[in-house]
């Protein structure tokens, strides 16, 4: 009997897909001509799909079409094909209608049919993340000593938010181990100039060197760097920026992981050990393993839980206004603020900034200034190397953007130039003062938070947990003249 040739996807070039038999990895144009997108993005799917067909051999039959029908058309074979689940429901249901045989998904901690269950048993409760995580724990022994979890709590965040150290320009620590290109990524730089050439896929940012894993040996380099030099550090400064260090502890797991280049049970595990033999501190231990283990499998699973509509569906705050050039050129110099400016030009240099970064700089001003949702996932989508259609949905139009009126968030992630001042060295130099709200030098970011709730008063007053924000926005003397303020404001 002949082995079915299993189709792997562009988030399945890992090992852990592979059960030994023949493969098919077809790498389509049609992908990267859908939207704009990151050059470095692009190089790193490119340069991951074609290294993993050099490691494959002749085991793999690789095809480049313009379209996945084109290349199925060219199949050499004529044998039944099997896919493990692909990860958005575009491609599930073009396995489907083609008959495709299909496995369960892997490449997560959690199986769908046991997310579905704990989310079903829940009878109605809101899907919390702390739930599902502590279940995770449980059910895996990740961080557990007995029944309690280790060292007698459940979660380290209050540990982890340390501001950054007070007059310095880096965390101090070594440059991240990075990959050293071949003649695989010299391919991929020339296909990309002829294809933006000839106007065939449209591309933003710079054409720096790849620093994302693309192998899953590189991957593994990333991981051993990691948890040799900056796990220590990770969980202290989790949340703190500074403008000359863009890497600062953070582990640039989240391409490779997202490629399924590492199994993430692997890796917590790994993580884990290092606590249980006392090389890192448990509060850095637990931090990433709750990114890893809880979150990121909790945003996988909403995606399907939730439904495919829901990113396109949800506007809870009413938010319609298009997202600025700005952001759709990767233009850091057209910005004055000078915390949004350097997120806007490390996701230009970079595709990649971490996930405070994300939330309370770029997806806060986008929030304050009612960007449509819908967009903004999009342009996550495109303009980071780990940005998926499965991964930002809940990041976004959930935590982000509070669209979703609080399926992820009990509320809305907004807040003035006094966080951004406490957990990073941007405000120094910036010509805006973030304790005013008012007048030339007033923080956009201050004001707008101001502006935001007064824009959205009527939908929040009825979340508790605004009460006492709402509150200070109606003894505010000066509301009236901030909100026009706000509204006047045209540069970024």
């Amino acid at each position: 009997m002949t082995k079915a040739t299993r189709w792997l996807f562009a988030g399945q070039l890992g090992s852990l897909f592979d059960d030994g038999g023949p493969i098919l990895l077809i790498e389509a144009k049609s992908v990267f001509a859908r939207a704009p997108m990151h050059r470095a993005k692009a190089h790193l799917l490119l340069s991951a799909l074609r290294h993993r067909a050099r490691e494959l051999g002749e085991r793999c039959e690789y095809l480049r079409a313009d379209t996945f029908a084109e290349a199925l058309a060219r199949r050499s074979g004529d044998g039944d094909l099997e896919v493990i689940d692909p990860t958005s429901y575009g491609a599930r249901r073009e396995v489907r209608r083609r008959g495709c045989r299909i496995l369960p998904s892997r490449g997560f901690v959690t199986s769908e049919d046991d997310f579905r269950a704990w989310a079903d048993a829940r009878q109605g409760k809101r899907l919390l993340l702390e739930d599902f995580y502590r279940q995770v724990r449980e059910r895996t022994g990740l961080l557990m000593e007995g029944a309690q979890p280790a060292g007698g709590r459940w979660n380290y965040d209050h540990d982890n938010r340390a501001s950054p150290p007070k007059g310095a320009v880096s965390l101090g620590l070594p440059d991240p181990w990075w990959p050293t290109e071949d003649d695989i990524d010299d391919e991929v730089r020339r296909d990309l100039d002829r294809w933006q050439a000839d106007g065939s896929v449209t591309l933003v940012g710079d054409d720096g060197p790849r620093r994302f894993a693309a192998t899953e040996a590189e991957a593994n380099r990333a991981l051993d760097d990691f948890l040799e030099v900056r796990l220590g550090d990770f969980g202290p400064f989790e949340d703190a920026t500074l403008t000359g260090d863009w890497t600062m502890a953070h582990s640039l797991l989240s391409a490779p992981l997202n490629l399924g280049l590492l199994d993430p049970r692997a890796v917590v595990e790994r993580v884990a050990a290092e606590y249980e033999r006392g090389a890192a501190p448990l509060a850095s231990v637990e931090g990433f393993v709750r990114q890893v283990a809880g979150w990121r499998d909790y945003v996988w699973h909403l995606y399907w839980y939730l439904g495919e509509d829901y990113s396109t569906s949800n506007n809870a705050l009413g938010a319609h206004e298009p997202l600025p050039a700005a952001f759709l050129t990767l233009s850091p110099d057209e910005i004055e603020a000078n915390c949004l400016h350097h997120a806007i030009a490390g996701v230009r240099e970079h595709g990649w900034a971490h996930h405070i970064q994300r939330l309370m700089v770029i997806g806060n001003w986008a929030l304050q200034r009612g960007y449509d949702p819908r967009a903004l996932n999009d342009w996550f989508v495109g303009m980071f190397v780990d940005g998926t259609p499965w991964v930002m949905p809940a990041n976004v139009v959930g935590m982000s953007q509070h669209a979703d009126g609080g399926i992820v968030a009990t509320k809305p992630y907004a807040s003035g130039g006094a966080y951004i001042n406490r957990m990073t060295d941007f405000c120094a130099g910036c010509r805006f003062s973030p304790s005013k709200r008012l007048g030339p030098d007033a923080c956009p970011y201050t004001a707008g938070y101001w502006a935001f709730l007064d824009r959205t008063e009527p939908i929040l007053r009825s979340n508790q947990r605004m009460a006492q924000p709402l509150s200070g926005l109606r003894g505010l003397s000066d509301r009236e003249a901030v909100v026009a303020q706000e509204r006047r404001r045209e540069s970024l």
